[in-house]
């Protein structure tokens, strides 16, 4: 039987959201990646528990994603099973201040929910193309504040597939990452903090950032977002700015024009031409400045030559 056929035997109510050879060009905001062996997107814990136990009985391995953003997905696909967290695990739960967010809801949902219950502090994320499980996994930020200020606490599957909660210090949140960036531990759900106000004002703050956004990024094409991470003291995309890169280009993946650093899709590059890019990058960077760039965005897939 069939990896796929086992799956959905397991999973019969699951059979329409169980499939294999899906271009993962689909499902990342870079259009960019080959097929992954199995793509699954579960409605609920226990389906995702169920399809963890049996992948990790047969050494199946699993590759969790959100919204497709701040990933690389190699040209070779992902193997093994993709378990997708999105509309089907994105329900928000108010209590009092405080929101219990579903590791699939988009950040842009939760902070729409937020502002229309008089609720600020998530606004900074409006504009994340991310899900709220992505954004604690790798503290997402904006504007000068991250999901670190705002978690209160995390719910978790663990290696046992036990449901675990941790509080906020315990996520050991640094610049792009968490506790979870060195796990292979699937989020479940979060808890926010955050404070009263006017809905009126905390809308004229993400429309304010809504427009700096557009003003300042290639919204327009194809990305996967900021593509290194801010080094001490220096901002990437003035780096790269400085070293001549806009506009540098490896196939049809490009330094944007706009801001540098972003790398745009042309309309058909390849995950090697990105990646080749990046080095690119990162090695004029070191050359010119001293700096050397740590990537923000993760590499996915089967990157074997």
């Amino acid at each position: 039987m069939t990896l796929l056929a086992e799956l959905i035997s397991r999973l019969p109510e699951a059979a329409d959201r169980i499939r294999s050879d899906v271009p993962m060009s689909e499902h990342t905001t870079f259009r960019i990646g080959g097929p992954a062996d199995i793509y699954c997107e579960p409605a609920g814990l226990e389906e995702i528990a169920a399809i963890l136990r049996y992948c990790r009985a047969q050494g199946v391995p699993c590759t969790y994603i959100g919204n497709g953003s701040n990933i690389l997905v190699a040209d070779r696909g992902i193997r093994g099973v993709v378990l997708a967290l999105g509309d089907n695990l994105s329900a928000i739960e108010q209590d009092g201040d405080t929101l219990r967010v579903q590791a699939g809801t988009k950040l842009s949902a939760a902070a729409a929910y937020a502002a229309n219950h008089g609720l600020a502090g998530i606004e900074f994320a409006a504009g994340i193309p991310g899900t709220m499980g992505g954004a604690v996994w790798m503290n997402a930020g904006a504007y000068e504040h991250c999901m670190a200020e705002i978690i209160d606490w995390t719910e978790y599957l663990d290696d046992c597939l036990t449901l675990r909660r941790i509080s906020q210090p315990e996520h050991h949140f640094a610049n792009r990452k968490s506790m979870f960036s060195d796990q292979d531990y699937l989020i479940y759900r979060s808890q926010i903090r955050l404070a009263p106000d006017d809905p009126r004002n905390i809308l004229r703050r993400m429309a304010d950032m809504a427009a700096r956004r557009r003003a300042s990024q290639p919204l327009d094409l194809p990305s996967a977002g900021s593509v290194f991470k801010r080094p001490p003291g220096y901002f990437a995309g003035k780096l790269i700015s400085d070293c001549g890169l806009k506009g540098c280009r490896v196939g049809e993946a490009e330094v944007s024009e706009k801001h540098a650093g972003f790398i745009i899709n042309r309309g058909r590059a390849s995950a090697g031409d990105v990646w080749q890019l990046i080095c690119r990058i990162r090695q004029t960077v070191t050359e010119q400045t001293g700096v050397d760039l740590e990537p923000e965005i993760r590499l996915v897939g089967d990157w074997q030559e």
